[in-house]
C-alpha cells in the first residue's frame, strides 16, 4: 500500500499540497505522489521542477476529460423537463461519467493509503465514489465556500434529498463533502461558511504557512519560480519607485469586459502609485500585451509566494473577488466585491450564495 496521493488543478493546490508535506517529519516526506490534472491549467514544466525538489516520490500528469468531451453524455445532462425526468437523467449521468472517465484516470487510487482530492466537483470526484474510493476533498481556494458554496448552489431546489441520494445512496453526485465515499473535507476557515457540513474539518492555512523554515520556502520557490534571477530583479526594480499600487487580476466575464474592468480599476488606483499586474493563472486575457507599460509578474506563481521577499512591499494590493487575507506584503488589501461586479455583468452570475 502506497502512503497518500494529491490530485490538484490549480497552481494554488500545488502549493497548498506542498505546505502540507512540509507538515510532516522528514522521515515521512518523499513518499507521496502529486497527480497534476491538466482539466483547467496549463501547468507547463511544473513536473519536471516539482520532481527535482525531491518532496514527492512520484509526479504525473492526468488528462482528465470535461463532460462535454464525451457526446454522449450530452442528453443525461439536458433533463426532462420534471423532477422525477430530471432525476432520472443525473442518475445516468452519473454513473455514465464515471465510467466514461475511467480509461483516462492515470494510477489505482486503491493502492493508496490516502486520496486528497481538490475540486471534487471536477470530473475525479464522480469517478471516485462510483468507484467505491474513499478520499479527503480539500477546498478549491482559500475561503472559497465563504462567497460561492458551489453544492448548495449546483443543488438549488430539494437541496437534502439530493444530499440522501448522494451521500446515502451513492445515485447521484454532490461535492464538497456530501459524496458518499468523502471522508471529510478540509477548509481554512469554518466560521466563514453560512452553511457548514458536518464533513468540515478545519486546517488554517496560515499556521501551515507560519510552520514553514527557510529551507522549506526555497523548497517551494524551487519549485514555483520559473526563472529566480528575473523574479529578483523585478522586485530589485521596484523598490527603486515609490508608493506601488499591486492589481490582482481574476477570470471574470468576457475577454472584452474583462479588459474593461481591470483598465477602470488601474484609472482608479493609478494616482496612489505605481501600478504593477500580477495576472491569476487561469486568467486568458493578454495582460503582456494590453498592457504592456505596466510592469507584471508571473502568472502561474501563487500570490501567496510573494510573502517568502521580505524586501518586497506594496502600499495597497487591489482584488476584485480574489480572498486577500493571505497577503502580508503590503500595507494595506483591497476586495472590491461583488457590489463592484455589479455595475459590469448581471448579478445573477456572480451573486451565487444569495440564490441559495
Amino acid at each position: 500500500m502506497k502512503e497518500r496521493i494529491y490530485v490538484c488543478h490549480t497552481y494554488y493546490h500545488v502549493y497548498v499540497t506542498f505546505l502540507k508535506e512540509l507538515k510532516l517529519p522528514r522521515e515521512k516526506r518523499g513518499q507521496a505522489t502529486l497527480v497534476l490534472s491538466k482539466l483547467s491549467n496549463d501547468f507547463e514544466d511544473l513536473k519536471s521542477r516539482v520532481e527535482r525538489t525531491g518532496l514527492f516520490e512520484e509526479v504525473i500528469e492526468f488528462d482528465e476529460k470535461r463532460e462535454d468531451f464525451f457526446p454522449e453524455l450530452a442528453k443525461w445532462r439536458a433533463g426532462k423537463g420534471n423532477f422525477l425526468g430530471n432525476l432520472w437523467c443525473r442518475i445516468q449521468f452519473t454513473k455514465r461519467y464515471a465510467r466514461l472517465e475511467a480509461p483516462f484516470v492515470p494510477v489505482d487510487f486503491r493502492e493508496y493509503g490516502d486520496v486528497y482530492v481538490y475540486c471534487d466537483s471536477d470530473p475525479i470526484g464522480y469517478y471516485l465514489n462510483q468507484n467505491r474510493i474513499p478520499y479527503h476533498a480539500l477546498e478549491d481556494g482559500l475561503n472559497c465556500l465563504k462567497n460561492y458554496d458551489a453544492a448548495r448552489y449546483d443543488n438549488r431546489g430539494h437541496f437534502p434529498l439530493k444530499v440522501f441520494l448522494s451521500r446515502t445512496c451513492n445515485l447521484i453526485f454532490v461535492q464538497n463533502g456530501y459524496g458518499k465515499y468523502c471522508i471529510d473535507m478540509e477548509v481554512n476557515d469554518i466560521s466563514a461558511i453560512r452553511y457548514p457540513c458536518p464533513r468540515y474539518i478545519e486546517e488554517p492555512r496560515q499556521k501551515l504557512v507560519d510552520r514553514l523554515t527557510d529551507e522549506d520556502k526555497e523548497l517551494i520557490l524551487q519549485a514555483f519560480i520559473r526563472d529566480m534571477d528575473k523574479l529578483k530583479a523585478q522586485i530589485e526594480e521596484s523598490n527603486k519607485v515609490g508608493d506601488k499600487i499591486l492589481i490582482l487580476t481574476d477570470p471574470l466575464c468576457t475577454l472584452e469586459v474583462r479588459e474593461r474592468i481591470f483598465r477602470d480599476i488601474i484609472d482608479r488606483y493609478q494616482s496612489e502609485g505605481t501600478i504593477f499586474i500580477k495576472p491569476h493563472p487561469r486568467d486568458s486575457l493578454d495582460y503582456r500585451r494590453l498592457f504592456a507599460e505596466y510592469p507584471q509578474f508571473d502568472a502561474t506563481i501563487p500570490m501567496e509566494m510573494l510573502n517568502f521577499f521580505p524586501g518586497l512591499r506594496f502600499r495597497k494590493v487591489v482584488a476584485v473577488l480574489t480572498e486577500v487575507k493571505a497577503i502580508h506584503f503590503a500595507d494595506e488589501v483591497v476586495r472590491l466585491g461583488e457590489d463592484f461586479m455589479d455595475k459590469y455583468e448581471d448579478p445573477f452570475i456572480h451573486r451565487q450564495n444569495e440564490q441559495i
